[in-house]
Order: C-alpha cells, then structure tokens, then sequence
C-alpha cells in the first residue's frame, strides 16, 4: 500500500473518521472503505483543481460536521508526462506548452500549498455551529515531503525542486502554532510503493538490496506528528531504513545517511538523461 493508504488505516483503526480524497481508488482502499463503511468516506478529486479541493472540504464538512487533520498527501515522481526532460508539448509530454504551468509542480507543489490555504481559512471562520480553531481546539496539516526535499538529483528535478518547496513551506508556517494551527512535514527516504512498482524509475531499483522504509513507518511518523507534543509547528521528520526518526535542523542539518540508497543506481539514471540529451533534437 502507499503512504496515504497506510495513514488512512491508522487513522480508521484509532477511531477517527477519514475522507479518502482522489481521482480513483485502487482494491485496497476499496476495501478499506468496506472495513471501515461508516467512518470512511471516498470523495472524487482533482487536486490540481481548485473547485475541487474546496467541494472535498465541503464534503467533509457535510459528512462528518468538523475537520481536524489535513494531509495534502497526493504526489508524482517526476513521471514521463511531465518531467524536466520531457519538456511541454514533446511526445512524452502531457504538459501543454502554451498551459503554463508542469502537473507534477501542480499535484505535488501547489495542491499541498493551496489545500493548506483553504484548511486554514475554514478553520478560521468554519461553517455555523463549528467551533474555531484556537490553542484549546487545535489543528493539524501534516505534509509529505521526501529526503528529495534535503537533497539534489540531475534525473528528477522537478520532484526534487516540490519537495525542497514543501520542505520550505512546512517550515514557514511554524508560528501557526500559536493559534492553534500545527503544520508539520514527514521526509521519509526511499519507500516501495506504487509509484516506484509501476514508474520507470523501478528499473534502477534494487529492491533486495536496498533497505527499504514502509508505508507504515512513515505513516506512523505522520501520526506522531499530528499527536506528540514533542513535534512543535515547523517541524520536518525524516524516516530512514528501519523506521529510524530524526528531525531535521533548519539550519546546518547533515542530511540524510548516504547508506539509504545503496540500492538505487542514481547514476544509471543520470547517463540515460545526459544520453537523451546528445539527441539532435531534444526538447523540441
């Protein structure tokens, strides 16, 4: 299962109630959904639309009467479609070069600004019968970073740039505490989840050699960040191999141990870039 998934079950076996908020589900969210029929619920969405992050705030409201938790988790690791290399209006390319604008810095970037944004302003002012936000009736976004977001690589760019931004965003907003609004970040490090299954970035895996971090680990990371007091508003979680935690300084942080990628060719990945960039031709 992915990260989101992971999180969303926790949650449901805790005895909260959770939107399940996407394009689609896969099997095992429907099945969570038949586990879980009154406390779950699946809401369509769009997260590079705006109109539709704020019908699934409205949905939520009308469902379950008051939120508490936002997890902007939705995100795309650089695909073909819409990648650096690939740029606007090349045949890999889904992105319009006249649109203005890369879907992956949309879904993986500007949704979690944005959908923060509106959590905000509901919470400031919610619906008739809602009780405000406050330092006695707190709130929480928890966000999904990446080690990407403390590090550099020439194969995806893009993801890299999304993440350093959530990274940055997370960190911005730490004074939000103080009315009662907590906005944490999780950068877990190399995850197997659908998106490295079914990406062509899977092929430069190792998945017996690399230690790989579960969907788990991380969402139990995201559980404690929207639960321990110990993680104050601003705060950045990284979660290597073997579920180890640490929180990452915002300023003169070591970064992440060069030993959770061993199972990555990065360099693979690199050559075929710098390859496609020796043909006549590229990005035209």
């Amino acid at each position: 299962p992915g990260i989101n998934l992971s999180f969303a079950t926790l949650l449901l076996a805790s005895s909260c109630n959770v939107i399940l908020a996407d394009l689609s589900l896969r099997p095992e969210a429907h099945s969570l959904l038949s586990t879980y029929p009154t406390t779950a619920h699946f809401v369509h969405t769009d997260v590079t639309s705006w109109p539709s992050l704020a019908a699934t705030f409205d949905a939520a409201y009308s469902h379950f009467g008051d939120v508490h938790l936002v997890c902007p988790g939705a995100g795309v690791y650089e695909p073909p479609w819409s990648s650096f290399w690939h740029p606007p209006g090349t045949a890999a390319s889904k992105d319009d070069a006249e649109g203005g604008k890369y879907a992956s810095l949309d879904i993986n970037l500007i949704h979690p600004i944005r959908m923060t944004q509106m959590a905000l302003a509901r919470w400031l002012a919610p619906p008739a019968g809602v009780e405000k936000v406050s330092p006695q009736n707190p709130k929480r976004v928890v966000h999904v970073a990446s080690v990407a977001g403390l590090t550099a690589s020439l194969c995806t760019p893009l993801y890299h740039a999304s993440k350093f931004g959530v990274v940055g965003f997370v960190r911005s907003l730490a004074a939000l505490e103080s009315i009662g609004v907590r906005v944490n970040g999780v950068a877990p490090g190399l995850v197997w989840t659908p998106l490295w299954a079914e990406g062509d970035k899977g092929t430069y895996a190792d998945r017996e050699r690399q230690e790989w971090v579960t969907a788990e680990e991380v969402a139990r990371g995201m559980v404690a960040l929207a639960t321990e007091e110990e993680w104050k508003g601003g705060s950045v979680m990284e979660i290597s191999r073997m579920g180890m935690r640490r929180e990452v300084a915002p300023r003169g942080d070591p970064g992440p141990d060069s030993g959770d990628f061993v199972g990555f060719d990065g360099k693979g990945l690199a050559k075929g870039v710098l390859r496609d960039l020796g043909v006549e031709g590229w990005g035209v």
